[in-house]
């Protein structure tokens, strides 16, 4: 198969322009600056044990990742 590379350096199946690969309008919102504090919430763990992000880190910092989308 043929395979695309972005502007950002993302290789993918299908184009950047290309439905789901649409890159966010410029006034997006991506989130808590790096350092600022997060949002509490809870979801499940690669087990599928529900946690909370505050009370399992128990003050430690931590780094969360999330993927908006992906091309399969």
């Amino acid at each position: 198969f043929q395979e695309y590379t972005d502007e950002f350096g993302q290789t993918a199946p299908l184009p950047a322009n290309h439905g789901q690969r649409m890159p966010p309008p410029e006034d997006f919102q991506f989130g808590p600056a790096v350092g600022e504090a997060f949002p509490d919430f809870t979801l499940k763990d690669a087990t599928g044990s529900r946690i909370n992000l505050h009370q399992h880190r128990g003050g430690a910092k931590a780094a969360v990742l999330i993927f908006r989308s992906a091309v399969w």
